[in-house]
């Protein structure tokens, strides 16, 4: 595919006007159109891009080549499935759906299509986690933490499903083990979904991960801790930086006295190459489309990190 791919974007809140930014900056696609059910809020959203306006869902997808889904989680299932069946490309913003079923027949129906469908995990393409996989190779113990004040926005899912995920799908994607034992406390405390979470993980193959999570918080902290046995490395997901640290103890005369220095570790800061996650994960995409790349958060993965979710969900709150 020598033209640029044609995208049309849907839903127009915060996370899709900042899709709608990144998309008009690619160089090898082209910003058709955007569809929102809030039409006056299309129509601002256009005329500030420089875009069209779309009235129905159905008139964006005859003119595009790809969508990108940014609407409520409740309606990722039913928009993404009506993209797949029109041979449409798709990149839907995490979680892929409400339920693992709807995940199952959206990955299917992509695979019979022979159509890229891609979930929103911008922090696989965050330059840190980028670079982390490089140097994380035998995870023993994994601690996350993601904190954030409120954002009144995010209301049809908890902080698993709107934030930790993005640790899970990192932390399954780094492990390659099965999971064999969850177990997670959590509360409610602004919204009516947990707000606050704790999460232990452990895999077949022996490491453990310590996940936690809140959107109740005053402060804003991003960072993955992973000890392997020859090294500690610290990730700090907003600064794009990645810190290892390794033991070096080894004792030096230095001067005329004999003056004994023992090193204890030594701290190495791994060179990051920063560029904007989001439209990082855009390139990816149109990659994929014209075949110069392979899904990086393939289908299938993604499916895996729903279940964990799920599994996640089912111990705070009890089987539905």
């Amino acid at each position: 595919m020598d033209k640029k791919v044609r995208l049309g974007v849907i839903g127009t809140g915060h996370m899709g006007q900042y899709h709608v930014n990144v998309a008009k900056q690619l160089t090898d696609a082209e910003l058709v159109g955007i569809f929102d059910a809030n039409a006056e809020r299309a129509t601002q959203i256009a005329e500030k891009h420089k875009t069209k306006a779309f009235g129905t869902i159905e008139e964006l997808l005859k003119v595009t080549d790809a969508i990108i889904i940014a609407a409520p989680t409740f309606l990722h299932h039913k928009i993404a499935k009506q993209a797949l069946t029109e041979k449409k490309h798709v990149l839907v913003e995490k979680p892929i759906s409400q339920t693992v079923e709807e995940a199952k027949e959206l990955v299917n129906l992509a695979k019979q299509n022979n159509l890229i469908l891609q979930v929103g995990h911008v922090e696989r393409f965050n330059g840190a986690v980028l670079e982390l996989g490089k140097i994380a190779e035998h995870p023993i113990l994994i601690e996350s933490r993601r904190i954030a004040p409120y954002n009144s926005r995010i209301t049809d899912v908890g902080v698993v499903l709107d934030m930790m995920i993005h640790d899970i799908d990192i932390v399954l994607n780094l492990v390659k083990s099965e999971v064999t034992e969850v177990k997670a406390v959590g509360s409610s405390i602004v919204s009516n979904h947990e707000d606050v979470a704790t999460v232990v993980l452990k895999f077949a193959n022996g490491c453990v991960a310590s996940l936690n999570a809140s959107r109740s918080s005053q402060a804003k902290i991003r960072t993955l801790n992973i000890s392997q046995k020859d090294s500690y490395v610290f990730l700090d997901f907003t600064n794009q930086e990645i810190e290892l640290h390794r033991q070096a103890s080894s004792t030096t005369q230095l001067g005329s006295g004999e003056i004994k220095y023992r090193q204890e570790s030594i701290v190495e800061k791994i060179f990051v190459h920063k560029d904007n996650p989001l439209k990082q994960e855009h390139e990816h995409f149109v990659k994929c489309i014209k075949g110069e790349s392979e899904p990086m958060v393939k289908g299938d993965s993604d499916i895996k990190t729903l279940e964990v979710a799920y599994r996640i969900l089912e111990e705070i709150h009890g089987k539905k």
